[in-house]
Order: structure tokens, then C-alpha cells, then sequence
């Protein structure tokens, strides 16, 4: 056989088999693509429209619950000296725009790594109680805040987050934001624990999220809403921002939580798509 006519059998062996293994690698992403594609988002969630952040900057003056330091900025190389920046933080979890996870507040709930993902891109419905906080720092989302939400707008969308609005992100920069009295008790707006158990009741809600630095109002002795709604398997976020932006139904939240092993919860880029 002359040598051209081996030239062309080897290339159309090469040919051959070059088709038949970009077959087989086409097949297997397929089915990988088919065999990891997680279940489908909630009806009602949507990738069309606006971005709107919802997250606070956060830094060391951070206000906290417990009003102490919680984050910690570390810088360990610098650009003029190394010509690169890097830093260390210490973080306590539960600081500036964060994620409560179940285990938060129950002795064997999912942590914050166990979130499923497609738990974290929901419908978002905002129930407006600024009002009431204007006339009283105690306000408390109620079932009938609810209730009137609901006679608005149709009914709380499957597999949704109902945030609170009571205008409290505003005072994030002064004393007000943690409203402590002498007696260190603090005074702010979040949800009644009657509220939280309608939307457990209800059975369309995973997550809740308040506007302040809890979920329950600043006041509450005992962390009812917390104990109620947590260990139920759902999810809460503090600290967000920006509610005001968005319309009372509509918007697609999305929660870019952390996903450290056994953590409680943790600080969140939280956005959302109208």
C-alpha cells in the first residue's frame, strides 16, 4: 500500500473514532446534566427584570444584637508591600445582612450547608408595616397584616419568603437601629409568633425576612417567632435592606447563603430580580 493511501486509512480511523468519543462524552453530559439537575424552582420565580441589593455594607461598626463587636477585618498582606491585598476575617455568624438556618434555634435542624439550593431562589411578597412602626417602635408583623396582604394581592405564592417592611433599615447608621432603652431592652419592629405559625399553617412559606436585627420584634422576652418558626425546617434573614425598592408581590429573592459545615446561619449577599 503506497504511503499516501496509509496517510488516508489512519486519518479515517482517527476521524472515526474522534466522532464516536465526542458521541459518547455528548451522551454522558447529557445524562450527567439530566442526573444532577435539581428539582424545579417555585412557581412564580422569575430571571427577568431589575437586580436590587438587599444587603447591608457590612464592617467592624456593624450594629449587632448584642451590641458588641461581631466582624473583624484582619489585613495580612497590603498592595504597596506585597502588591497584592488580602485579608482575614473573623465573623461572628449572625452579623449585618444574614441567614438564620433551622439549627439556629433547634437542636438538630439543617444547617446552613443543608439549605436546599432551590430553597433559596423564591418568590418574595413584602407586607408594609411601616405605619404601624412609625407609631410604635414595638410594631409586630400580625395575622391580620397578613391577612390584609393577602385580600391585596391573592394568595402567598408556594414555596415563597414573606419579608417584613417596617422602614427600620434606615436607621441602620445610628443608635436607633438597636434602640436600647436604660433597661438595655431593645425596640424594634419583627414578626408575632402568631403570624409565623399562620404561614407554617399555611404551608407556602420557607423562608421569613425582617428589615431589622430580628425576626422577632426587640422587645420579645423569649424568642417566640425564633422557636416557632426555625425548627419547623424553614429558613429567616435579618438585617435586610432595601425593601422599600420593590413591589408588595412579584420579585424573585435570591439568597447567596454560605455553605460553612454545621453553621448556624451566616452573612448573606441577598438580592433580588423585579
Amino acid at each position: 500500500m503506497c504511503h499516501h493511501c496509509v496517510m488516508e486509512s489512519v486519518k479515517e480511523r482517527m476521524l472515526s473514532r474522534r466522532s464516536f468519543f465526542s458521541g459518547l462524552a455528548a451522551a454522558a453530559a447529557t445524562a450527567t446534566v439530566a442526573a444532577t439537575a435539581g428539582p424545579a424552582f417555585a412557581e412564580g420565580v422569575s430571571a427577568s427584570g431589575k437586580p436590587f441589593d438587599l444587603t447591608h455594607e457590612l464592617h467592624p461598626d456593624f450594629p449587632t444584637f448584642f451590641g458588641v463587636q461581631q466582624f473583624w477585618m484582619d489585613q495580612k498582606f497590603n498592595y504597596a508591600e506585597h502588591k497584592f491585598n488580602l485579608f482575614e476575617l473573623r465573623v461572628n455568624e449572625h452579623t449585618g445582612t444574614h441567614m438564620d438556618a433551622p439549627l439556629h434555634f433547634s437542636a438538630d435542624g439543617n444547617s446552613v450547608a443543608e439549605i436546599p439550593v432551590e430553597s433559596l431562589v423564591v418568590p418574595l411578597s413584602i407586607v408594609d408595616i411601616r405605619a404601624k412602626a412609625a407609631e410604635s417602635a414595638d410594631a409586630q408583623l400580625t395575622p391580620d397584616d397578613l391577612k390584609a396582604w393577602i385580600a391585596a394581592n391573592g394568595p402567598l405564592p408556594k414555596g415563597g419568603c414573606v419579608a417584613l417592611n417596617s422602614g427600620w433599615d434606615a436607621h441602620v447608621g445610628t443608635a436607633k437601629y438597636r434602640n436600647a432603652g436604660e433597661d438595655k431592652v431593645m425596640h424594634f419592629p419583627g414578626f408575632h409568633v402568631e403570624a409565623a405559625q399562620m404561614l407554617i399553617e399555611d404551608g407556602n412559606t420557607v423562608g421569613i425576612a425582617s428589615d431589622t436585627l430580628s425576626l422577632d420584634f426587640g422587645a420579645s422576652p423569649d424568642f417566640a417567632t425564633h422557636y416557632g418558626w426555625l425548627p419547623t425546617g424553614r429558613w429567616g434573614i435579618e438585617c435586610i435592606a432595601n425593601l422599600a425598592a420593590l413591589p408588595a408581590k412579584g420579585a424573585t429573592l435570591v439568597v447567596g447563603a454560605p455553605k460553612h459545615r454545621g453553621g448556624t446561619g451566616g452573612p448573606a449577599r441577598v438580592f433580588a430580580i423585579a
